[in-house]
């Protein structure tokens, strides 16, 4: 549940947290991303993050994949909640979730410095089908999302993978090992519980994660009655509650934030005009398509890209 994502990130809060181990993790990352933005890596599951003052708001979809903060703080605003997290903490996401992230801490002397490492639900299940660690109930269902300090074990891994890329022509060799401990951790570690739920075979999460990776790729479709909870083999009651349960939000809202940031890339990147982007992502009503993207983005879409390409 949110609130209770919300709680277990107060919790990890006050947690003790490694500074000086975190303080190599930064300058690690500092040293490799030496300008402001998102940096992709020769390990393609790695990003690296830096910003030298806070930033706005951006709508963006975090995937499965685990986020840490080396240095600065940042806000990320799911379903209506609001969750801070800083140096020592990581993130896990488990599905793919539309939220609202930004940097609130950093500057030229201390820029915000940070990392996301995408998972492989594969390599997963593989590892937790060959390991030894308590199963998940199938009927548990939990937020898609959850925050905990690092423990030393696992920030040792990060910051291996990270100084890793000083030696590219080590990197197709070791790079693999590195990340497989880091999901072995993962699932023996604070965030194991979430983790396991994802790959419990027949769990709420395991089906409601099935029905948005098939949501993701059909947004455009319009959805018909009780169709998402039929390929979820679950009540439309069930389905609803769990779905908003892992994502903070309903199907319909879902596919409706899935279609509108489409759109907003449309315009951007394609230079398409509003009503050719809102009929690319299945609106049919061009008036309703600037009165939800007015309600999402703050701003109507002409506004907004012009706002956007400014920044």
């Amino acid at each position: 549940m949110l609130h209770s994502a919300i709680k277990m990130a107060k919790l990890a809060a006050a947690e003790p947290r490694d500074v000086p181990a975190t303080n190599v993790l930064a300058r690690a990352i500092r040293r490799l991303a030496q300008t402001d933005g998102d940096h992709n890596t020769v390990i393609p599951a790695l990003t690296l993050h830096r910003r030298s003052a806070p930033s706005e708001p951006l709508h963006c979809i975090y995937n499965l994949g685990l986020g840490v903060v080396a240095q600065g703080d940042k806000q990320v605003l799911l379903g209506g909640d609001a969750i801070d997290y800083g140096p020592g903490q990581s993130m896990l996401t488990t599905i793919d979730l539309p939220v609202v992230s930004h940097v609130t801490r950093a500057s030229v002397r201390e820029p915000f410095l940070g990392m996301m490492l995408t998972l492989d639900v594969r390599a997963i299940v593989q590892i937790a089908s060959e390991m030894d660690v308590p199963r998940s109930r199938r009927d548990d269902v939990s937020g898609s999302i959850s925050f905990k300090a690092l423990d030393a074990a696992l920030l040792d891994a990060l910051i291996r993978l990270v100084t890793l890329l000083d030696e590219p022509i080590l990197v197709p060799r070791l790079a693999p090992l590195i990340q497989q401990e880091i999901t072995i951790r993962l699932l023996t570690g604070p965030h194991g519980s979430q983790l396991r739920r994802l790959v419990t075979t027949g769990s709420p999460s395991q089906q409601i994660a099935k029905a948005v990776a098939w949501l993701k790729q059909n947004f455009v479709d319009a959805l018909h009655g009780d169709d998402l909870a039929d390929r979820a083999h679950m009540s439309p009651s069930t389905f609803r509650q769990h779905f908003r349960a892992l994502t903070g939000l309903s199907p319909l809202q879902y596919q409706k934030q899935l279609r509108l940031q489409e759109a907003r890339q449309l315009m951007l990147n394609l230079n398409l005009d509003a009503g050719s982007a809102a009929g690319r992502v299945g609106y049919e009503s061009a008036s309703q398509f600037s009165r939800e993207y007015n309600r999402l983005f703050g701003a109507p879409p002409q506004r907004d890209i012009k706002r956007m390409r400014l920044i």
